[in-house]
């Protein structure tokens, strides 16, 4: 028990050092601005030694040791996975700009890490050999499928953050559409009054656009990467508009229509499935601690005064 306590802790401040990482990793713009006004700022040339000692260590040292093994793991890697581990990244909306191979070089470093600590965790509680053999497999395996969970919680996230901005998006660019903008000139609309992951996404079909992909093409694409029923209706449906000549204006309203009925309808099945969920935590948290409460005396009477302790 020890060992499995100490084993747990550990696993808990690891995951709890990614997570601090993680949230104070520098903005890569930021960044980029930061170095721009302190050069400009300063009088005399820097050298290369000074500009490599004034990034970051997660940029000087992590970042480089990320890409070796990542270069690496490429070369073992099936192109099968590579792809699929690009499609969930960009579904996911390419968290920290990883790139598929960096992610599957994440994966190997976290179960070697895991693996590692809990193997000489082992060794120093000395604990039995079954345990040393074990307890190490289970947690490199862990560690190396913890990675495609935190992805498929992103993967959610992102889908759930379209789901609920696209009706209000569809009513903007209904009203931008009707009141006479063209349809990009409306998404542009989109993208400057919200900064969310669906606002983001018609920024990028605007600059597939700008550099020469047809409108279909780059919104076809942009259905893809979010993999989300509502968004791949409205694209089919505007595209259909736009090579039937059909006006975009009433394609938008009903759209927009549609969309508002489906959220009415999400939330209505939410409110019908809240007694269900709400009957698990209920029996196996809340019951037995009313349960404790109410007997817990009654059984302490019994048991130290027998049947007469009852009268």
């Amino acid at each position: 028990m020890p060992a499995i306590l100490i084993g747990v802790g550990l696993v808990v401040a690891f995951a709890i050092v990614l997570i601090v990482v993680g949230m104070n990793a520098p903005d890569p713009q930021e960044t980029l601005q930061q170095r721009l006004a302190e050069y400009g700022a300063r009088e005399q040339a820097v050298t290369l030694e000074e500009i490599e000692l004034s990034l970051p260590f997660s940029q000087r040292i992590v970042l480089p040791l990320l890409n070796g093994i990542a270069q690496f793991m490429a070369r073992f890697t099936p192109q099968r996975s590579l792809e699929s581990a690009r499609h969930s990244l960009e579904l996911a909306g390419n968290p920290y700009n990883l790139t598929a191979s960096q992610f599957w070089a994440a994966r190997a470093a976290a179960a070697v890490i895991l693996g590692g600590l809990i193997t000489v965790l082992m060794f120093v509680t000395k604990a039995a050999w079954t345990q040393r053999i074990l307890y190490p497999v289970v947690a490199t395996a862990l560690g190396f499928f913890l990675p495609v969970l935190w992805l498929s919680s992103q993967i959610t996230r992102r889908k759930n953050s379209i789901i609920k901005a696209l009706p209000d998006a569809l009513d903007l660019l209904t009203v931008c559409v009707e009141a006479g903008l063209g349809f990009d000139a409306a998404m542009q609309k989109v993208t400057e009054k919200w900064k969310d992951d669906l606002a983001l996404a018609f920024g990028r079909v605007l600059q597939e656009i700008r550099l020469g992909k047809l409108r279909r093409e780059a919104l076809r694409d942009m259905a893809d990467r979010m993999d989300v029923t509502d968004v791949t209706s409205f694209v089919a449906a505007i595209i259909q508009a736009d090579q039937l000549g059909v006006s975009i204006a009433k394609v938008l309203r009903i759209q927009s229509d549609q969309m508002r009925v489906r959220r009415r309808q999400r939330a209505e099945e939410k409110a019908h499935q809240a007694p269900v969920k709400m009957l698990f935590p209920m029996v196996f948290l809340i019951f037995p601690t009313i349960y404790l409460v109410l007997l817990g005396p009654a059984v302490l009477t019994v048991i130290g005064g027998g049947a007469k302790g009852i009268f």
